[in-house]
């Protein structure tokens, strides 16, 4: 007994003096022995490869920018229409552009406006000179406004666009601050809605445009363009009926025009069935954006002169933007977007640029090329190191490895010319 507690006292002695390692265990897992795919890029493999991306890519480009050029917009601004007095003067080539396919620009008569202070009206003349088919889009597009704000874009309540009632101290602090509340004469209420998307809300009111040279006996034909369906419906599902009474909440500044008493003289807004609401709510990405007004989908739009009566409450001035007027068909690839094709195009021209290059330095003066079964990981299944590394130590490791060296006979790795 006294022996073998000697003998495991000796060998728990010499266990407490062995170095600690941090060298991970033999496995194909950690010492990266899996099997794994490592193309080698010759030029058989990538030649092929520059000139098939090329091949796609190119008339790929070609058949969007076609679809592109088909489209037929034109696009009038009028900011500073409430400048204008009450006759019509014709805008500046900076202020209005037409693409309208198998019709030169040039020859289309410039767009004219004028303003009635009365109404607070701006009426936009134009002359369309083709038919446009079914599909026909209204959009509003404005300028430097910045919707992808981080602060702006958080600026909404959730749960009070679902239709719960949110009271001040819920929203106090929170994502819609500063426009969360409002005191008046005693009586802080919540806004609803609440935040600084819904206060920006575009309040612009665009009238339906109207022929005033229709061929027959009629002196003018209005061309019925629906409000309706112009939301997505994952903008539908975010916004429900408010639980909000009219004495509850104020409207946002911005909306004091619309209700100069507050939801009092009216029953609240329902802002789920406000697609121009939802439409709003969705942010855009860029500083330069458009949104959908109002569509026709069943008729064409007959050329002749048009007129459009727009409401000018929304003020782009203070930003230094601008506002326009939008109407425009669609493709299969949505609007007029010649980007799309160009990016296709200029990536297959310089993929075959690239190949035609690399082919004419290949066969001009070849790069010698080394003998691929002398890779590293080829040598390794080769001879069978990765299963008995195990085994060995690493002088024998090492003398193997130099043997492989010196077996290699001259010129077969790669060499630079």
């Amino acid at each position: 007994m006294a022996g073998a507690s000697t003998t495991a006292a000796a060998s728990t002695a010499a266990g407490a003096g062995e170095p600690k390692t941090k060298q991970p265990s033999n496995t194909a897992f950690k010492q990266q022995r899996l099997r794994a795919w490592q193309p080698l890029l010759t030029p058989k493999s990538v030649l092929p490869t520059f000139f098939i991306i090329g091949i796609i890519f190119a008339p790929i480009g070609g058949w969007l920018l076609w679809a592109s050029e088909r489209v037929n917009e034109l696009r009038i601004d009028y900011t500073n229409c409430d400048k204008l007095g009450n006759t019509f003067v014709g805008l500046g080539p900076s202020q209005f552009e037409y693409h309208l396919h198998g019709v030169s620009s040039n020859s289309i008569p410039q767009p004219k406006q004028k303003y009635d202070a009365t109404s607070n009206k701006c009426t936009i003349a134009f002359n369309l000179p083709k038919d446009l088919d079914p599909n026909v889009y209204l959009y509003y597009r404005l300028t430097n406004f910045y919707q992808n704000h981080r602060r702006y874009t958080r600026s909404f309540d959730v749960d009070q666009l679902k239709g719960k009632v949110r009271s001040v101290s819920d929203l106090s602090n929170g994502d819609c601050s500063p426009l969360d509340s409002h005191t008046e004469a005693g009586s802080t209420r919540p806004y609803y809605p609440c935040g600084l998307i819904a206060n920006s809300l575009f309040n612009d009111t665009i009238g339906q445009p109207v022929l005033t040279n229709p061929s027959g006996d009629q002196s003018s034909v209005v061309y019925q363009m629906s409000e309706s369906g112009i939301a997505w419906s994952a903008d539908k599902k975010r916004v429900n009926p408010t639980e909000y009474k009219p004495s509850d909440v104020y409207p946002p500044p911005n909306w004091r025009a619309q209700y100069p008493d507050g939801y009092n003289g009216t029953s609240i807004p329902d802002l789920s069935q406000n697609e121009h609401f939802l439409v709003w709510m969705r942010t855009a990405g860029l500083p330069t954006f458009r949104k959908l007004y109002m569509k026709n989908t069943q008729d064409k739009m007959a050329s002749g002169y048009y007129q459009i009566d727009v409401t000018m409450n929304y003020d782009t001035r203070s930003f230094d933007g601008t506002k326009s007027i939008v109407i425009s068909t669609t493709s299969f690839i949505g609007g007029r977007n010649p980007v799309l094709g160009i990016a296709f195009i200029s990536v297959g021209g310089l993929c075959v640029l690239l190949g035609c290059i690399f082919a004419v330095r290949h066969f001009y003066r070849p790069r010698r090329l080394g003998d691929h079964t002398y890779l590293s990981w080829n040598q390794q299944v080769a001879s069978g190191l990765a299963d008995n590394s195990a085994g060995r130590g690493p002088s024998s490791a090492a003398a193997a490895a130099s043997g492989r060296n010196a077996q290699q006979p001259q010129g077969l790795l790669r060499q630079r010319p």
